[in-house]
């Protein structure tokens, strides 16, 4: 039986000592599996499955909502699909169940492409790429987007994998977080108002035991080092699962959810999803990227083991 995520890449890379192992999936081309030396460090699911709580998957052109999936061009409404019903809003962008196409296959590596073509709210056609990677600390994920329209095209890109320290059970971890600032939403999880962390319990900045952490929201202001924001789970032991970012990811969503779909059972996981917008950006324009004609965008994200 086919699995319901398309294609399965295997990928494996054994260097300075070190064995790393992924699956990335054909559909959205996600990331189903990541350990290195046996460690997993993203939640897994089966090849049955399909990815539990979006575990895993691209978000193009737009991460997270926009909210009714309505937005203004040009003086003119444009009305995306409606892809979140509880809410109203358009979620996680338009690749979500889309079937990449195989560009380049190694045995560290897979290169995978997806056309964005004009649809219902979003009249633009976008050429997409997305490479994963192994390095001997986990992987790299590198996106490519490029406007084949005739007028400038908006866009943002986001990414949502669960991060994960096998063997240690996700109550235990340490989340930290370092950004500046919250985005405070409505009901139906739409930013409103953006507020500074220091002083609140969302200041996580000094890291935070996930036990009792139930956080769905954005942050911005993500702190940049040598060109790199980094955000982590940490063991009791010291030894850590980070997401680092290239600069274009200037903000961050952090999901906690207590019932998620496991293969063992519903329990807690943590996911760290990078973004280059926040929620809503293509009515607030906070975050937005108009690409024009023929221009090309390159950026970049991963996932790494530091061990103690």
């Amino acid at each position: 039986m086919r699995a319901p995520t398309g294609e399965q890449y295997p990928l494996s890379l054994t260097i300075e000592g070190r064995a790393v192992s992924a699956v990335v999936t054909q559909v959205a081309a996600g990331i189903r599996s990541l350990e290195v030396d046996g460690v997993a460090l993203v939640e897994s699911f089966p090849e049955s499955a399909t990815p539990p709580g979006a575990a895993g998957i691209v978000l193009v052109p737009w991460p997270n909502r926009v909210a009714g999936g309505a937005w203004m061009l040009d003086g003119a409404r444009q009305q995306l699909d409606v892809t979140e019903p509880k809410t109203g809003n358009a979620i996680h962008g338009l690749l979500r169940n889309t079937g990449y196409r195989l560009l380049e296959q190694e045995r560290h590596r897979v290169k995978q492409g997806a056309t964005i073509f004009p649809q219902h709210g979003y009249p633009f056609l976008l050429e997409t790429t997305v490479e994963h990677a192994l390095t001997p600390e986990g992987m790299t994920v590198t996106h490519t987007l490029r406007n084949d329209s005739a007028v400038s095209a908006p866009a943002a890109v986001g990414a949502h994998p669960y991060l994960a320290l096998g063997g240690v059970r996700t109550e235990e971890l340490v989340l930290t977080i370092d950004a500046a600032t919250r985005f405070l939403t409505d009901d139906k999880q739409i930013p409103v108002s953006e507020e500074a962390v220091a002083g609140t319990d969302f200041d996580l900045t000094q890291g935070r035991r996930v036990g009792g952490l139930e956080i769905d929201h954005g942050f911005g202001g993500v702190r940049t080092t040598d060109g790199r924001s980094t955000q982590s789970l940490e063991a009791p032991d010291g030894r850590r699962v980070e997401l680092w970012a290239d600069e274009d990811f200037r903000f961050v969503q952090v999901f906690t959810p207590q019932n998620f779909a496991a293969p063992e059972g519903a329990r807690q996981a943590v996911a760290i999803e990078p973004m280059t917008a926040p929620a809503n950006a293509f009515n607030s324009g906070e975050g937005l990227r108009w690409l024009e004609p023929g221009e090309t965008w390159t950026l970049a994200w991963g996932i790494r083991f530091r061990g103690v």
